[in-house]
């Protein structure tokens, strides 16, 4: 159960996480008495502050007499304090119009939205769109490019599109590939993408001379191209390394090698409840290689619909505030466009 902090305490962890964040300075009693809201002593802000540093609020430097928030206390900031409408007119201007561009794909969606985040909030964003086997398939266009050549695509209700070459053992004709079409959107419209996988049989019309050497490649290579991993997109991943933070050579590296790491950025994605903002602070985060870090990610759905996921990585000290405002704004913003 979390602790309940009366409101003055509240007011100076406030005050402290928000200075901190601004300067990356330890935040002393003095420095806090003429901020809007404390109007008390600095003897009586110094009190509170080791009240909230005995309770493992806040931590104390060796460096100098101020203090830090420790991972409890921005956990706390998240939770109960933070200001979720920190996004000036200009910025919600700048979103409008990155969000009305002409888009076509899912994907470059995502990767627009994902440009906007780092683009407003100075952090390092990564994104990845819908998994695909959540989609259900809206259509299936096979193309002749040969006698033994056809070009599959495949669209799902997201918008998601899939291409792919598929070769043939022997020939194929207009006809056949015109009834395959018919075929394939027969048995597979408005279907989960996994029904692709079905016995090879409920393909084959009795009435037709098809050979599984035709039917069986086709199959196989739409569950290749749809099996793949989606693209996993990096935004402003530079920003990072204007932050003191990473004045630490151990930090920039480690960061380095999460940035190369698609696995464990999938997995940071994928982590959170669906149409939830989750942020994980330092320790919270499982992997050992980003204790030193805070992520937020960011599960979008538009009318139900899985939009992908997009995450922000940076220091402890990250501006929560400003994060998440914008994520919920943009949120909004695409929920209300669509």
């Amino acid at each position: 159960m979390k602790k309940l902090l009366d409101n003055r305490k509240k007011k100076v962890l406030q005050a402290i996480v928000e200075k901190y964040i601004n300067t990356a300075e330890p935040v002393s009693s003095n420095s806090l008495t003429h901020e809007q809201g404390l109007e008390c002593s600095s003897a009586t802000i110094r009190n509170e502050m080791a009240e909230l540093e005995k309770s493992g609020y806040l931590d104390k430097t060796h460096t100098s007499s101020g203090r830090i928030p420790s991972a409890k206390g921005y956990r706390y900031y998240v939770d109960e304090l933070l200001n979720e409408n920190d996004i000036s007119k200009e910025e919600i201007k700048y979103i409008s119009q990155k969000l009305e561009t002409k888009i076509n794909e899912i994907e470059e969606l995502v990767k627009i939205t994902a440009n906007t985040i780092s683009e407003v909030t100075h952090y390092t964003t990564v994104s990845i769109g819908p998994k695909t086997n959540s989609q259900l398939i809206e259509g299936i266009k096979f193309v002749s490019l040969g006698t033994r050549m056809m070009l599959a695509v495949i669209i799902t209700d997201t918008g998601l599109v899939k291409e792919t070459i598929i070769k043939f053992d022997e020939d194929v004709t207009e006809k056949q590939i015109e009834t395959m079409n018919y075929m394939f959107n027969n048995k597979l419209k408005n279907q989960p993408i996994e029904t692709i996988d079905r016995p090879l049989e409920e393909y084959l019309y009795d009435e037709m001379i098809y050979s599984v050497n035709v039917i069986k490649p086709v199959i196989e290579q739409l569950k290749k191209v749809l099996e793949q991993d989606n693209k996993i997109y990096l935004e402003g991943a530079n920003k990072s390394f204007d932050l003191p933070e990473f004045n630490s050579l151990s930090v920039a590296k480690n960061f380095i090698n999460i940035l190369d790491t698609k696995e464990m950025i999938a997995d940071m994605l994928n982590s959170g409840f669906a149409e939830d903002i989750n942020v994980y602070i330092g320790e919270e985060n499982e992997k050992e290689e980003l204790k030193d870090f805070s992520i937020v990610t960011f599960k979008h759905k538009v009318n139900g619909k899985e939009l992908g996921t997009i995450g922000i990585i940076g220091p402890k000290r990250m501006d929560y505030s400003k994060v998440i405002s914008v994520m919920k704004y943009i949120n909004n913003k695409l929920n209300n466009n669509s």
